[in-house]
C-alpha cells in the first residue's frame, strides 16, 4: 500500500510528517529579523493570534511557547488545583496527562471511542456512574474512592480527527465539569452544523477553553509553540497575563502580581506561523488528497484500512492512521509491521504508549481501558505531509 501511494524512497527514507518551509515563510521571518523585534514583543504575535481567531472563530487567542503550556495555562484558568483529578485519555500524547501533573492534579484515564478514536462519551458517563458522586464544596463531581474533585474533562482529537466532542459535552455537563480541549493536532478540523447558526464549528471552541500545537510536526508549525483558545474574555486575559510573567504594566518598574510562566510566544516564532497560516488551506487540501490516495490503495490491501473522520465532521488528516485487522491485542503483529516499513524507507509509527502504563501515571486512577488497549495494537501511521499530495501553490510576496 505505501509503495502503491508514495512510491519508493528515492533520497531517503520518507519520514512520518515534515514540516513544509518556502519563501513565503522566509519573507516574513526576514522582516520579523530585520525589525528588531524577536522576543515576546512585536507585530507578529497579535497577526498570528487574529489569523488563528479567523480560522477558529475562537473569540480570543493567546499564542505561547508550546502545546503542553497552553494546555497547563488553559487548565489552570479553568479552575485545576494540587489535589483535583483531571479525566483525560490513556490513548494521546504524554503531554495531555503532564499538563495536569504540572498543575499538581492527577490523570483519571478513560477509554477511547473504536471509530472517532477519541474519548468514548458513552463509557464514560457510565464510569463516571460507577466512581463519582456529587458534592464537592462547588457543587462538582467527587471521586468517591479518593475524595479528590473531579476538576475538568480534557477530550484529545486524535490525529486530527474531531472526538464525539458534542456527546462529551453533554456528559461533562450533567456532572458540572469544565471541558478543557486538547485540539493540538486538529488545526483545520470541524464539527459540521455545530455552531448554533448552522455553520461549522471548530474543534478547540465546544469547551470553557480550547488549545494548540504548532510544534514542527504539526500542520502549521512555529518551531515551538502553542495557543490557548477561548470566548470568555476574562480569562483570556488571566491566561496572558501568566503567560507573561504576571507582569502588571508600568513604563519601567517590574511589578508582578502572581507566580506565574514566562509562556509568550516568540515574536520569530509568530512571524513563522502568520506565513504558514497563510497557506493552511492548501496545505490542509494536499493533506486530505493524499489521505483519499491512501484509502483508494487500502481496498486492495489485505489487513489494512484506514481510520476516516466520523460523519459530519471536516478532519485535517493530520496522521493518517491505519487500522491492522489482526484480530489480537498483541502488539506483535503491529511491530512486526513497523520493521518492515522502516525497512523499506517508510517512517511509520504506532500510536502512543497508553498513557496509564507509563511509570509516572502507574497508580492514578483509570476506568476499564479495553478499547484504547487494542487500538495501541492495531493503530499504524503512515507518512502524512503536505507535500507527499502534491506541490505547494504559490503565495503572493
Amino acid at each position: 500500500m505505501l509503495r502503491g501511494v508514495l512510491g519508493a524512497p528515492t533520497d531517503g527514507p520518507i519520514a512520518l510528517h515534515e514540516p513544509e518551509i518556502t519563501d513565503h515563510e522566509r519573507r516574513l521571518v526576514d522582516r520579523c529579523l530585520a525589525s528588531g523585534w524577536v522576543s515576546s514583543v512585536g507585530e507578529w504575535i497579535g497577526e498570528f493570534e487574529r489569523r488563528i481567531a479567523a480560522v477558529t472563530g475562537a473569540r480570543h487567542v493567546v499564542a505561547v511557547g508550546s502545546g503542553t503550556a497552553a494546555l497547563q495555562l488553559a487548565l489552570h484558568a479553568a479552575g485545576v488545583a494540587p489535589g483535583d483529578e483531571v479525566l483525560v485519555p490513556t490513548l494521546s500524547f504524554v503531554a495531555t496527562a503532564n499538563a495536569v501533573a504540572h498543575c499538581g492534579a492527577t490523570p483519571h484515564f478513560v477509554d477511547a471511542d473504536a471509530d472517532s478514536l477519541g474519548i468514548d462519551p458513552d463509557a464514560l458517563r457510565a464510569h463516571l456512574g460507577r466512581v463519582a458522586r456529587r458534592g464537592g464544596a462547588d457543587g462538582r463531581a467527587v471521586h468517591a474512592a479518593t475524595g479528590r474533585r473531579i476538576a475538568a474533562l480534557v477530550p484529545m482529537h486524535t490525529f486530527g480527527h474531531a472526538s464525539r466532542i458534542a456527546a462529551l459535552c453533554d456528559v461533562a455537563c450533567e456532572w458540572g465539569i469544565p471541558v478543557v480541549e486538547d485540539a493540538a493536532e486538529s488545526l483545520g478540523t470541524t464539527v459540521d452544523a455545530a455552531d448554533p447558526r448552522g455553520r461549522a464549528r471548530h474543534t478547540g471552541t465546544f469547551g470553557l477553553l480550547g488549545t494548540l500545537s504548532f510544534n514542527g510536526n504539526k500542520t502549521v508549525t512555529t518551531g515551538g509553540g502553542g495557543a490557548v483558545l477561548t470566548d470568555d474574555e476574562a480569562l483570556a486575559t488571566r491566561v496572558r497575563h501568566l503567560a507573561t510573567t504576571a507582569k502588571r504594566p508600568h513604563a519601567w518598574e517590574y511589578v508582578h502580581d502572581a507566580v506565574a510562566w514566562n509562556h509568550r510566544m516568540p515574536n520569530l516564532n509568530a512571524a513563522l506561523g502568520a506565513a504558514q497560516m497563510d497557506r493552511l488551506d492548501d496545505m490542509l487540501a494536499r493533506k486530505r488528497a493524499l489521505a483519499a490516495r491512501y484509502e483508494v490503495a487500502s481496498r486492495g490491501a489485505p489487513g489494512w484500512g484506514i481510520v476516516a473522520p466520523l460523519a459530519g465532521t471536516t478532519s485535517n488528516r493530520w496522521l493518517v492512521a491505519a487500522r491492522l485487522a489482526t484480530g489480537t491485542d498483541d502488539v506483535a503483529a503491529r511491530d512486526a509491521v513497523l520493521a518492515a516499513a522502516h525497512a523499506a524507507g517508510y517512517l511509520c509509527r504506532p500510536a502512543w504508549q497508553p498513557l496509564h502504563t507509563l511509570p509516572m501515571y502507574a497508580d492514578a486512577p483509570r476506568a476499564d481501558l479495553p478499547v484504547a488497549t487494542r487500538l495501541h495494537a492495531t493503530l499504524v501511521n503512515v507518512p502524512s505531509s503536505a507535500r507527499l499530495g502534491g506541490a505547494p501553490a504559490g503565495v503572493a510576496p
